[in-house]
C-alpha cells in the first residue's frame, strides 16, 4: 500500500501554507519526499482562482488574494477544514479528473459518517447536501503533481461569502456541517474522520508528522520523511 504523509498543521496563514505547498511540490517532484497531505485552518481569507470574473466580487473594498487554482472567488476561515494534497499523479494514470472526482469521494464519505447523504453534481466539483454547497474544490496541478486542494465547512460563518458569488454560485446556497446537523461539531473530530474516508478512497497508509518535522524537512531537502 502507498504511504501518504499526514500534518495537521493548526491554524496558518494562507501565504505560508501557499509556500509550504509549491517547496512541498518541487520536493515531490525530484522523488525526495512521498505523497503530503496538509489539514489547516486559515485565518478570513478571500482567494481568487484563474476563473473568477469581477462580478463574482460583491463589494469593491473585497480584497482577493489571486491564486493558480481552479475554479472562482471563496473563502476561507475558521470552522473550515482545509486539505492541500501534495500528490503525485504519475503512478495514479497522470488521471486529473479522476483525482477530482476522488476527492469528491472522500467528501461524501466523511459527510456520510455524520448521516449526511453528500453528493457531486456534474459540471462542477465539491460537495452538497440537499442543494446546498458544503465543500469546494480547487486544484492546480504541474508535472503531475497536485497542489491546493478541498474546504469543508464546519462551522464557517456563512456571512463571509455574502460579500462573494462563491464558485460562481449565490451565498444562500452555501452551508456548514453544523447547520446541516444542528448540532455542534469539534473540528480535529472531523479532521479524523475526514482521514479515514481518505486512506480509504486513495488506498494509502497515512503516517502522521507534526509542524515542527515538516518545517524542518523544508528547511534541509536532502532529509527524508
Amino acid at each position: 500500500m502507498n504511504e501518504i504523509c499526514v500534518c495537521r498543521v493548526g491554524r496558518v496563514e494562507f501565504a505560508q501554507v501557499w509556500a509550504w505547498q509549491e517547496a512541498l511540490r518541487e520536493l515531490r517532484r525530484e522523488g525526495q519526499m512521498p505523497d503530503i497531505l496538509l489539514l489547516v485552518e486559515h485565518p478570513p481569507i478571500y482567494t481568487c482562482g484563474r476563473a473568477t470574473l469581477p462580478e463574482h466580487l460583491l463589494s469593491e473594498e473585497l480584497d482577493g488574494q489571486p491564486i493558480d487554482r481552479g475554479g472562482s472567488v471563496t473563502f476561507h476561515g475558521p470552522g473550515q477544514l482545509v486539505a492541500y494534497p501534495i500528490v503525485d499523479l504519475r503512478p495514479r494514470g497522470r488521471d486529473v479528473h479522476q483525482y477530482l472526482r476522488d476527492l469528491e469521494a472522500v467528501l461524501i464519505e466523511t459527510l456520510g459518517t455524520y448521516g449526511l447523504e453528500g453528493e457531486a453534481r456534474s459540471g462542477l466539483t465539491g460537495a452538497w447536501v440537499g442543494g446546498r454547497k458544503v465543500a469546494s474544490i480547487g486544484i492546480h496541478v504541474r508535472h503531475w503533481i497536485t497542489a491546493h486542494g478541498l474546504a469543508l465547512n464546519i462551522s464557517t460563518d456563512l456571512q463571509y461569502f455574502a460579500a462573494i458569488r462563491p464558485c460562481g454560485l449565490g451565498s444562500e446556497e452555501m452551508a456548514t456541517m453544523e447547520v446541516l446537523l444542528g448540532r455542534e461539531l469539534v473540528l480535529a473530530e472531523v479532521e479524523s474522520v475526514f482521514l479515514r474516508a481518505f486512506a480509504d478512497v486513495f488506498a494509502v497508509e497515512l503516517t502522521e508528522i507534526d509542524r515542527g518535522e515538516l518545517q524542518a524537512f523544508i528547511a534541509r531537502p536532502e532529509q527524508s520523511v
